[in-house]
């Protein structure tokens, strides 16, 4: 009988690595908190992993008339794309990241890497069993 890891983990795996691009995205917004000008991002991780499920990643390319233009709206790392987000109260220097929401976003985002990860892992420790015959 043939095993395929990739029907025995699922989505996990590309699940795992766009949690932790956004890790890193959050991170960066808690850094720059006291950044003037800066804009808090991130990223609609359900809509993103739906599509990358699909095989599509979004890069959406623009044309431009000057070599100076944005070209891209990804963030780089993944090829997504990577949004703004609405402040809630935004500061006078222009920086809208809110460190509270910041952390809770964070801590949700690692609480899920985790439960991802540890569903990898107990997937790994039953094919390692099935394949010892225990």
């Amino acid at each position: 009988m043939k095993i395929s890891i990739d029907n025995a983990l699922g989505l996990h795996p590309q699940a795992l690595a766009l949690r932790s691009d956004r890790t890193s995205l959050l991170a960066r917004n808690i850094a720059q908190a006291d950044t003037p000008g800066y804009k808090s991002r991130d990223i609609d991780f359900q809509s993103v992993l739906a599509d990358q499920m699909k095989g599509q990643h979004l890069q959406t390319t623009l044309s431009g008339t000057n070599h100076a233009h944005i070209m891209r709206t990804t963030d780089g790392q993944g090829g997504y794309d990577v949004q703004y987000r609405v402040p809630l109260m935004p500061s006078l220097d222009g920086n809208t990241v809110d460190v509270q929401t910041e952390q809770s976003k964070f801590a949700e985002n690692n609480m899920r890497f985790l439960a991802s990860l540890r569903f990898v892992d107990g997937r790994f420790g039953s094919l390692v069993t099935a394949i010892k015959g225990e």
